[in-house]
C-alpha cells in the first residue's frame, strides 16, 4: 500500500529535527585563518589565537560536560592566547535548563594558554553580570570591559556589547593607543565594528550564531544585527582590517541548528 503523503512528510520532518538537535550539540568545527600583518615586529614569532563565543551553557546539549570537552579541544590547539567574545550564560531557551552562572563558567579555568584568556560581556551576560564578573575572575579569565590590555605583540581592545548599548568604542581606542602593538578588537556584537576607526588590524565577534538556522538559498533567518548581513558570519574583508565572526558554541532561544554548525577559530598572526 502507498503510504499517505502526510506520513512521509512527518518522517522527513522528524529526521530533520533530529539532525538539527545533533548539530546544535556537536563538537565545534575548527576554522583556521593565517593572517599576514605588515606591521608585525620582525623579530617576533607568530602568535596563535583561539576565538570562541556564545557558550550559553544549558542542559541537555550545551552542557557543562560539553564545555569541558571544548576546553580540552582548545588546549589541544596549543594557543598562545584565548579570546572569548561573550554570552557565557543562557537565558533559558525553550526545551533547555540553564546551568547556574558559576557552574557555566567554571570549566574555563581549565584553559591553558601562555598569554592567558581574555573575555568580553555579551548581551545575555548582563542578565546576571555581577555573578558573571565574579565567576570569570575565579576562573582566571581577564574581563576587558571597554578597556584595553597588552599581551605579547598584541594590544587587545575589549569592547562591551553593542546590542545592549554597553559599547564605548572611542574610550577603548583612546586607552589602547599608548600601548602600541598590533591591535585586535574583541567584542560580542559585530555592530561595534561600524564604530571602529582605521588602524585596527583584526576585529573579532560572535553573537550572530551565523544565523543558527540558515536555510538553503535564503541564508540566515535571524542575525540580531543592526548592520544587516555584512557581518553575518566568517571572514569579512573590512577595508584596512580583517573581521571574523564566529558561529559560537551554543544556541539561543531553541536548541537547534541548521546550516550553521558551531565553531571556533584558530587564528595565526605573524609576518
Amino acid at each position: 500500500m502507498r503510504r499517505p503523503r502526510w506520513l512521509l512528510a512527518a518522517a522527513a520532518l522528524g529526521l530533520l529535527t533530529v539532525h538539527m538537535v545533533l548539530l546544535a550539540s556537536a563538537p565545534p568545527v575548527v576554522r583556521r585563518l593565517d593572517l599576514h600583518v605588515p606591521t608585525w615586529p620582525a623579530a617576533t614569532p607568530p602568535l596563535r589565537l583561539v576565538l570562541f563565543s556564545d557558550l550559553h551553557v544549558a542542559q541537555p546539549g550545551d552542557s557543562i560536560a560539553h564545555l569541558r570537552r571544548v576546553v580540552a579541544q582548545v588546549n589541544a590547539l596549543h594557543p598562545d592566547l584565548v579570546l572569548i567574545a561573550g554570552d557565557f550564560i543562557s537565558n533559558g531557551a525553550l526545551l533547555t535548563r540553564p546551568a547556574s552562572t558559576a557552574d557555566a563558567i567554571a570549566p574555563l579555568a581549565g584553559l591553558r594558554a601562555r598569554l592567558g584568556t581574555i573575555g568580553v560581556l555579551g548581551n545575555h551576560d548582563y542578565l546576571d553580570q555581577d555573578a558573571v564578573r565574579n565567576a570569570l575572575a575565579s576562573s582566571g579569565v581577564t574581563l576587558l570591559d571597554n578597556t584595553a590590555g597588552r599581551r605579547g605583540a598584541l594590544t587587545i581592545l575589549g569592547i562591551s556589547d553593542a546590542a545592549t548599548g554597553h559599547d564605548r568604542v572611542p574610550a577603548t581606542v583612546a586607552q589602547a593607543r599608548p600601548l602600541g602593538g598590533v591591535t585586535v578588537a574583541l567584542t560580542h556584537s559585530p555592530d561595534a565594528f561600524l564604530k571602529l576607526p582605521p588602524g585596527i588590524d583584526l576585529a573579532l565577534a560572535g553573537h550572530t550564531h551565523c544565523g543558527q538556522i540558515a536555510l538553503p538559498l535564503v541564508g540566515p533567518v535571524v542575525l540580531g544585527l543592526r548592520s544587516g548581513r555584512r557581518y553575518a558570519c566568517g571572514i569579512v574583508d573590512d577595508g584596512d582590517r580583517t573581521a571574523v565572526v564566529t558561529a559560537g558554541l551554543g544556541t539561543s532561544n531553541l536548541p537547534l541548528r541548521l546550516g550553521a554548525a558551531p565553531d571556533l577559530w584558530l587564528i595565526e598572526l605573524g609576518r
